[in-house]
């Protein structure tokens, strides 16, 4: 149900002393769009849950990045694909008139391997199926759409001069489709960017991210009998277990802030002979690139003086590297006031008990069932989240405004299989169609007053500095198309 209440015209008001907003007007908006959502609901359901079906990861995304395109091209949207030499990655624009801001939308897509799961409100894996939608990209891809759909027919109907495009960017997870979208400028020419994620709450909260770097280190030494010849060999696992040794001690005089992680991907096939090869896989985090970048040095020593300690080599491959969240306030209030004109989420009888019924909930502080009625307070702090994305290097090259909707289970962690079973059901769906409407009823706003995006541009550009050079943190490599096969 709309609701428009003075706490929320107030706050729509405190986006900056010029710009207030007709509370008639603004009704009229919410409505116009809740009319429309109902119309494209079950064409973004559809979608939606065929992207939950496919679960494809990051690079490998080909059917659900046509189908996405398919719904655009229908609604007369152009598309260019293969952007950043990705082929699943796209922009399909929509322009009416001459000039108008250019409203660009995010749309995820890339499942998580390892978390296949049956839409049940307990553990049953699907069996045969690598990947799951356990950070609920397939709503986002669906739901971002579906809003580009919207704006697209309000465009037309008032004629208003503008333009939407809508991103569709895929391998977030540990793949940084975004950064090689950027770093071939494909967002020059946007005005401001707006996305969403997943998640158990309802909240535009202008929160930051972690800056992230990955990269597998390969150390090669020399094969032998570890028995009968162990003087002949040269261990590339003690190579390995050096620098982790050593990156183990660094942890005491690195920043608090500074997150460090490891996986050992390649230990040798078997105890009795030298492993001539041996890989690890390490993440390093940060509040900033600036933060990153000498902790990362440091372990790029590390990594050569295990080496050299242990008569190896070692060469290392930078996997990806995501820029910190650079929030915008204008932005998240805007979207923060959009949201309130919807409310939050009612479930159905049986919607509850499903919720009731799901195993093993990853309980948060102070979430509950029934939060998903609510919207968070707004919080201007920009506190720093403890994960990483690839929006934030969008987020230093265009001003960017994000939200969450509740998709999940108050309660839910991302990266779980409640998290896929959830999303697999009206549950996902509410909150999906929640982000849409949210999206589109913020687009029409700085459609309708372009002093909003200048408002928009002065804090983005004063946040990011006259002297900011932005440089990708994973370099010049390719993209790594196959890093999920």
């Amino acid at each position: 149900m709309i609701r428009s209440t003075l706490a929320t015209l107030a706050l729509m008001g405190a986006l900056s002393p010029a710009y207030s907003y007709d509370p008639q007007s603004l009704g009229k908006d919410a409505a116009w769009v809740e009319e429309q959502s109902d119309r494209i609901a079950s064409q973004a359901t559809g979608l939606a849950d065929n992207l939950w079906n496919w679960a494809e990861m990051g690079y490998q995304e080909t059917r659900s990045s046509a189908a996405i395109q398919e719904h655009l091209q229908e609604a007369g949207f152009s598309v260019e694909t293969g952007i950043g030499d990705i082929p699943t990655a796209f922009v399909a624009s929509y322009k009416q008139g001459r000039g108008g801001p250019v409203i660009g939308l995010l749309a995820e897509m890339d499942a998580l391997p390892g978390v296949a799961q049956h839409a049940v409100p307990e553990y049953s894996p699907i069996e045969g199926q690598a990947a799951g939608h356990a950070c609920g990209h397939h709503l986002f891809g669906a739901g971002s759409t579906a809003a580009a759909i919207m704006l697209s027919r309000w465009l037309e109907e008032t004629g208003t001069p503008g333009e939407i495009r809508l991103y569709g960017t895929p391998a977030e997870e540990g793949g940084s489709g975004k950064v090689y979208m950027v770093r071939a400028g494909a967002f020059e020419g946007t005005d401001v960017v707006l996305q969403w994620h997943p998640g158990d709450r309802n909240a535009a909260l202008p929160t930051s991210s972690l800056a992230n770097r990955s990269a597998k280190f390969r150390f090669k030494g020399v094969a032998s009998h570890a028995a009968a010849a162990p003087e002949r060999g040269r261990s590339a696992l003690d190579g390995v277990e050096a620098m982790n040794f050593m990156v183990n001690m660094l942890r005491e005089h690195v920043p608090d802030s500074t997150r460090i992680h490891y996986v050992i991907t390649d230990g040798g096939m078997a105890p009795n002979v030298v492993p001539a090869q041996a890989e690890v896989f390490y993440y390093v985090r940060d509040n900033t690139a600036a933060d990153l970048e000498p902790v990362w040095e440091r372990v790029e020593q590390i990594a050569r003086a295990a080496a050299q300690g242990t008569g190896t080599s070692v060469e290392w491959e930078i996997i990806h590297g995501n820029h910190s969240l650079l929030p915008n306030q204008v932005l998240n209030r805007l979207l923060d006031a959009s949201m309130r004109q919807f409310g939050g989420i009612e479930y159905s009888k049986s919607e509850e008990k499903f919720a009731r019924s799901l195993d093993g909930l990853a309980s948060k502080p102070g979430r509950m069932i029934g939060d998903q009625k609510k919207i968070v307070d707004y919080d201007p702090s920009e506190a720093p989240s403890p994960g990483s994305t690839d929006v934030g290097d969008v987020s230093w090259n265009v001003p960017t405004g994000g939200f969450a909707t509740a998709t999940w289970v108050p309660g839910t962690s991302a990266h779980t299989w409640q998290a896929v079973a959830a999303g697999g059901t009206s549950i996902g769906h509410k909150g999906m169609l929640l982000a849409a409407e949210t999206l589109a009823l913020a687009g029409i706003q700085l459609l309708r007053e372009p002093g909003l995006v200048e408002q928009a541009t002065r804090e983005f550009e004063r946040k990011r500095g006259d002297d900011f050079e932005y440089a990708p943190l994973l370099g010049d490599r390719e993209p790594p198309l196959d890093y999920r096969k």
